[in-house]
């Protein structure tokens, strides 16, 4: 189970740190990472990163967003800066594991302009 927190409303620039915690243990071969959805929109990964800390961005928050993660203590974190309206979706962590996916529950996140 994967419980995600840290969603809110802000003004756009303005920053907020996604978190979410594994209830299981995570493995360093698991990838990790975030997706959001927005209204009307596919899911689409925002940031991933593998056990030994390789990041990948989507182009959209390249520069912006840092994900990062803690083995030891099965979380993942996702630093969103400079937000924008256009990051207003309902975030998703997720566990990649070998060809399974495991997601968290969402949570909001609403830039107002």
């Amino acid at each position: 189970q994967l419980q995600a927190y840290g969603g809110g409303l802000v003004q756009a620039g303005g920053s907020l740190t996604l978190s979410c915690v594994a209830s299981k243990t995570i493995f360093t071969f698991d990838v990790m990472g975030w997706y959001r959805q927005a209204p009307g929109k596919e899911r689409e990964l925002v940031a991933k990163i593998t056990g030994g800390g390789t990041t990948g961005y989507a182009d959209s928050v390249k520069g912006r967003f840092t994900i990062s993660r803690d083995n030891a203590k099965n979380t993942v974190a996702l630093q969103m800066n400079s937000l924008k309206p256009e990051d207003t979706a309902l975030y998703f962590c997720n566990v990649q594991r070998h060809s399974n996916y495991y997601w968290g529950q969402g949570t909001q996140v609403t830039v107002s302009s």
